[in-house]
């Protein structure tokens, strides 16, 4: 009875899923995983990695510590409780990387949008004045517009070099900026200078708004990291105890370990989407 009452509720459980999220065809979720994970390299400035190398970096990770664990504790269990987490490291470190350079992105798109206006103020075209931002422009934005520049005076082609940049650069800021200078140069007149002020100015108050809101909520992240961490910390001090060991061996033990990883997760993930603000999406790719 119990095992049916169990299934029952698996079966109800997975249709709801189904009927939240659905799926797509296979193909389409490996090519949608693959686009996120080259954006997320991408958005976090690591070049010459491919989201394939990526994935194997954290298989590598995740049967090393599995090895070193079980060197040193004995314990299958503990050791597959530790190398699973230790998997996801290597994406966990890009995406806080992303995360990072997002913020410093976010910060310098205002300084970069008026150095465009000034260079147009001064005499130069919207490709000149774009590209001079490889030269004159944040720090964080030079490599890129660098890239950019070579683009334009090896092929003139406008707007592919604009396609191009938006790829570079894999930022929603970014891909504003680049479709808003898109479609100023198309319309052309003499609104261009205006259209840089205005942009510049909501670029400056959505950086400052969403710091302040992200400063405000930090705490509750860093609780969240905290709690997730303490107890894992407990069972590494736990596990250089023989008969400890000897007890998570067991089918009980086992149970114990994979309720306090599934607990440990929900608990997490419901504290981070609580604290966390709406993600930027490039609805402009």
């Amino acid at each position: 009875m119990g095992a049916l009452v169990g299934l029952g509720f698996g079966v109800g459980v997975l249709l709801i899923w189904t009927a939240l999220y659905p799926g797509e065809p296979a193909r389409g979720r490996r090519d949608s995983g693959r686009r996120r994970l080259r954006d997320l390299l991408a958005q976090a400035g690591v070049e010459g990695v491919t989201p394939t190398a990526l994935v194997l970096s954290s298989i590598t990770t995740g049967l090393v510590v599995l090895a070193a664990t079980v060197i040193f504790s004995s314990s299958v269990a503990i050791a597959v409780a530790f190398a699973i987490p230790a998997a996801y490291a290597p994406i966990a470190l890009v995406r806080q990387r992303a995360g990072k350079r997002r913020e410093e992105l976010r910060e310098v798109w205002p300084d970069a949008v008026d150095h465009i206006g000034s260079a147009i103020r001064a005499g130069m075209s919207l490709p000149e004045a774009i590209a001079q931002l490889g030269t004159r422009g944040p720090e964080a934005l030079r490599r890129p517009f660098q890239r950019f520049g070579e683009d334009y005076r090896s092929t003139g082609r406008f707007d592919e070099c604009l396609d191009r940049l938006k790829d570079t650069l894999a930022d929603p800021v970014g891909d504003r900026v680049v479709e808003s200078v898109r479609m100023a140069r198309q319309v052309g007149g003499s609104e261009l200078g205006r259209l840089l002020r205005t942009l510049s100015g909501f670029l400056r108050a959505d950086a400052r708004t969403r710091g302040e809101i992200e400063a405000r909520q930090s705490w509750t992240v860093n609780a969240a990291r905290l709690s997730v961490a303490s107890p894992w910390l407990v069972l590494v001090l736990l596990s250089l105890r023989p008969e400890t060991v000897a007890r998570y061996d067991t089918s009980a033990g086992v149970l114990v370990l994979a309720i306090g990883a599934a607990v440990c997760l929900a608990a997490y993930r419901v504290m981070i989407r609580i604290a966390r603000l709406p993600p930027e999406e490039r609805v402009l790719r």
